[in-house]
């Protein structure tokens, strides 16, 4: 009589491949962060430019699915943070250090440092407020400061002028994004505002009334028309709007703020129902 035994199937042990995925993004998003120094050190600033904006891509998609595959995890939101303070605290002022900073100048790397302190800072607050469980309602859609993809994309505004003036040939305007004065002022404003408590619009949960629905979406096919066609003009260009936005922005939650404190004096005046009163 012949016996056939069956081979168990060993079980592998460890964690699933959903909950992997968003730490790949992460980690090929601080490559690619990793990758603009190199570029910078070669001259290459339009592949530099290139690999930050990869970066920013990363990091904006890999929370999001991490959520969507229910893979979050302390880890990755650890690992996520390192990565951003590396890539758009660390990088971008190293950038135009290379740029329009030159090291031989006593003052040329205070830029640098504030930049990427108040970098380190903006990321601890916002790490430290993901266990704050008093924020109020209204605030949820907002972020206190400027965010770090948006901080870095601010302080590359140099860059970006630079390269669209070297694209169409404007020799002017290359010597102004040049000037070592442009580069230390876009760092420490971007600084700054990194920072700051002004109320900025997180777009996670940011519902479009009905009648800008159509506006916007051919605002957003013309706008990435004029990417393909003039991207470094357009990039700075948008930092230009994203600046313009911030009072938007403030006046929008201060608005909410003032509905939310009405709407909760009018609940502390309220008489008591008969029901409580009875008993």
């Amino acid at each position: 009589m012949i016996h056939r035994y069956r081979r168990k199937r060993r079980r592998v042990r460890g964690l699933s491949f959903n909950r992997l995925v968003p730490n790949i993004l992460t980690m090929l998003g601080l490559c690619a962060g990793l990758s603009a120094i190199k570029f910078s050190m070669t001259g290459h600033f339009t592949h530099a430019a290139g690999a930050l904006l990869i970066s920013a891509c990363m990091d904006g998609l890999d929370g999001r699915i991490a959520r969507l595959l229910k893979g979050t995890s302390r880890f990755g939101a650890e690992f996520d943070s390192l990565s951003d303070f590396v890539c758009f605290g660390v990088v971008p002022p190293f950038i135009l250090m290379l740029w329009a900073l030159p090291a031989t100048q006593r003052l040329s790397f205070i830029p640098f440092i504030l930049f990427t302190v108040c970098m380190a800072l903006r990321l601890a607050r916002f790490n430290s407020a993901l266990d704050d469980d008093t924020t109020p309602e209204y605030a949820a859609n907002f972020f206190s400061g400027v965010p770090a993809p948006a901080g870095a994309g601010l302080a590359l505004f140099p860059v970006f002028l630079g390269l669209e003036a070297k694209r169409n040939n404007l020799t002017w305007l290359e010597h102004f994004a040049h000037s070592p004065w442009l580069s230390a002022g876009c760092l420490i404003v971007t600084a700054l505002l990194l920072v700051s408590t002004l109320p900025i619009w997180s777009f996670k949960n940011f519902k479009v009334p009905a009648r800008y629905i159509l506006p916007m979406l051919v605002g957003v096919g013309a706008y990435a028309a004029i990417l393909v066609a003039e991207p470094w003009g357009a990039l700075a260009a948008a930092g230009v709007l994203y600046l313009v936005m911030i009072p938007l922005s403030r006046r929008s939650y201060w608005r909410l703020r003032r509905e939310a404190e009405e709407a909760w004096e009018l609940v502390e005046d309220r008489p008591p129902s008969a029901s409580s009163t009875n008993a």
